[in-house]
């Protein structure tokens, strides 16, 4: 009955034309559907990844979480009942909408809907980008992950623990308190900060080579309001990405090279050198959460903090003519 991965995002919006323009010319979704008052858009074989309603308000619109098939969201329904979680069988109409064969819904402690679902319809014709990208890593991962807001942490750590299924990946409390979870080997798939507020911190799709990360932020450079962090990697999940200002105000993170966790048997970690091991200057920051979070990179750097990189097979060549000193430590940096 366990989730599987995260398998498409709803917004409500007030700006749909900058949305089409945003995730197809600049994300590189394909825009595969636009109506009056929604679009929505594609990001491999799936018919559609990510839905947007135009409404008087922009606001999350439901997060599509998926299992294996039928038998499965049967058991997910009965273990919702087991914990008296309210939630609906979904309508056919609904399901169609949704291009999946069923669903059941509910609302997460926050407000945020939910929807668990099996049998996503998928397409042979081809992914069409709305920019050239190589792609978005997706399949057994799921879109890439949401990092909702709460106000306070405890409110929805057990709800999306003990009744939910999501496994605890690591967390951090310093220059904000930070939660990430698993339901597959993608580092999190959900993750939620202490605001204070609730809604959506920010969204993140991952590409399948660095280029497009790096032309992507080529592209926010000419609008620079658009960047709201800077480029960077992760110390937790090991991305490498920046952050924009979607149409609806909230960011979203555009990646490469996240990490994958070996699910059965990972054991949650503590972060302590902090959200990023070096870049990411997060401009949505107070300025003494800024100044900390500099810090700990400076501290980073000072103590050597280096990771290797995550790179997808045919997605690299190995450097050659490296520096006598590196080819000397090369059997220590295999087996350390």
């Amino acid at each position: 009955m366990s989730l599987q991965t995260l398998g498409y995002i709803g917004l409500r919006t007030k700006n749909l034309e900058d949305w089409s323009a945003y995730a197809s010319r600049f994300l590189g979704m394909q825009l595969v559907d636009k109506s009056r008052g929604t679009a929505t858009f594609r990001m491999d074989d799936r018919k559609q990844r990510l839905v947007v309603h135009e409404s008087d308000a922009d606001a999350p619109g439901f997060f599509g979480w998926e299992v294996a098939d039928a038998a499965a969201l049967d058991a997910y329904a009965a273990n919702l009942e087991r914990h008296k979680v309210a939630f609906a069988r979904g309508t056919r109409a609904l399901a169609e909408e949704r291009k999946v064969r069923d669903l059941i819904v509910l609302h997460d402690p926050a407000g945020n809907r939910l929807e668990v679902v099996h049998g996503a319809e998928t397409t042979t014709d081809p992914f069409k980008p709305g920019r050239s990208i190589s792609g978005f890593r997706t399949g057994p991962l799921g879109m890439g992950h949401a990092v909702l807001q709460c106000e306070k942490i405890d409110d929805v750590l057990s709800f999306y623990q003990d009744i939910l299924g999501f496994k605890l990946s690591d967390y951090f409390t310093k220059p904000f308190a930070a939660y990430f979870f698993h339901i597959n080997p993608r580092h999190h798939s959900v993750a939620f900060i202490e605001t204070g507020k609730v809604g959506i911190h920010h969204l993140m799709v991952e590409t399948c080579f660095l280029d497009d990360v790096g032309q992507g932020y080529d592209l926010a450079l000419k609008n620079p309001e658009m960047i709201a962090t800077t480029f960077g990697r992760h110390c937790n999940d090991q991305v490498h990405s920046f952050y924009s200002w979607s149409p609806s105000k909230f960011m979203f993170e555009y990646g490469w090279g996240g990490r994958t966790l070996d699910v059965e048997n990972w054991k949650p970690e503590v972060v302590t050198g902090g959200p990023s091991l070096w870049g990411h200057e997060r401009y949505w920051l107070t300025e003494e959460q800024r100044n900390e979070a500099r810090e700990m990179r400076i501290r980073n750097a000072e103590n050597g903090f280096r990771i290797p990189l995550n790179v997808m097979e045919g997605n690299y060549k190995q450097a050659r003519d490296v520096c006598p000193w590196w080819n000397a430590t090369a059997p220590a940096r295999k087996t350390g």
